[in-house]
């Protein structure tokens, strides 16, 4: 390219960034309104699951604070904690043999992505069979009936997978170890399942409560269709210096329920290791215009109603 060519390209590309940021916060705007989330809604308002004192409880926090934590076997049960105990124990194991693989210079076979600080079970463009243990969790009715309520609507199964956090001598924070709001909605809902005990060595998942949209500090850095999330580390630690910050250390099998359009960052681990499961739900109008599935379901799932239309 010419140096002339090369200038033309330079100044076109803000304006042409501008165009995108319009077009999709103009897409995502119809489909909340009028098109995805307006039927999502009429589908939700029609068959209003009954929650029962549990599910309540955990509702009622999340409207408030923006997160929520139980216990996953209280919720779910101790046979489907039990199941997803075992297959997490398989994923560490091959995972530490992988990267002991890694270390030695061999080919791990390791999934990363950008967040090369973890390791995934799956990734994205993963296939999952229709019995995969971990997409029926995140459609088990105790949480999805729970996720659909706080959303107002049938929500999306946008992402499922495990992580596993290896500790690192890094002396800096990057990408989603920072402070940022998540783009992929304007109300969403993230599970993660602590899959071995998590301490401040461990780097534990934070929140900054009531920072919602809509809410006591939704309006810093505020959350907009196209948002890329990352606010200035020394800016936000200058005015957020005074806000109270959730930190949730845990043991293996806490469930933590959030929001992440409000503040929050994790996986900083220095010492020890961390693992989770990870599901996040979303409303039909984010996939149409700020996200995407990071999965694709093989064979005949069997679900009807709000479970179908969250992976269809």
């Amino acid at each position: 390219m010419s140096q002339r060519a090369t200038r033309i390209s330079g100044r076109l590309a803000p304006i042409a960034k501008a165009i995108e940021a319009r077009g999709v916060r103009a897409t995502y705007d119809v489909h909340d309104r009028m098109l995805s989330n307006r039927t999502a809604r009429q589908s939700f308002s029609h068959t209003r699951p009954v929650l029962d004192e549990l599910q309540q409880r955990i509702l009622a926090e999340l409207q408030l604070e923006g997160f929520c934590v139980v216990n996953y076997a209280e919720l779910a049960g101790e046979q489907r904690w039990n199941e997803l105990a075992a297959a997490a124990d398989q994923f560490v194991a091959e995972t530490e043999e992988g990267l002991a693989r890694e270390a030695e210079g061999k080919e791990s076979g390791l999934r990363r992505s950008t967040k090369d600080f973890l390791v995934r079970r799956s990734g994205w463009g993963v296939s999952l069979p229709a019995d995969d243990l971990w997409l029926r969790a995140a459609l088990d009715p105790r949480l999805h009936d729970i996720a659909n309520t706080y959303l107002g609507m049938w929500s999306k199964l946008e992402y499922v997978d495990l992580w596993h956090t290896p500790p690192s001598d890094a002396t800096e924070r990057k990408s989603s170890q920072r402070w940022h709001r998540d783009f992929n909605d304007r109300l969403l809902l993230k599970a993660f399942v602590y899959l071995n005990d998590v301490d401040i060595d461990s780097g534990p998942f934070e929140y900054v409560p009531r920072s919602v949209p809509g809410s006591d500090f939704g309006d810093r850095w505020p959350w907009w269709p196209g948002y890329d999330g990352y606010p200035p580390d020394e800016e936000f630690e200058r005015q957020m210096k005074d806000v109270p910050v959730k930190t949730f250390t845990g043991t293996r099998g806490t469930l933590i329920l959030c929001n992440t359009s409000g503040f929050h960052r994790g996986g900083y681990a220095t010492g020890k290791p961390r693992t989770l499961a990870t599901w996040t739900y979303c409303s039909p109008a984010a996939l149409k215009a700020l996200s995407e599935r990071n999965y694709t379901v093989t064979g005949n799932t069997g679900f009807s109603g709000a479970a179908a239309h969250a992976v269809s």
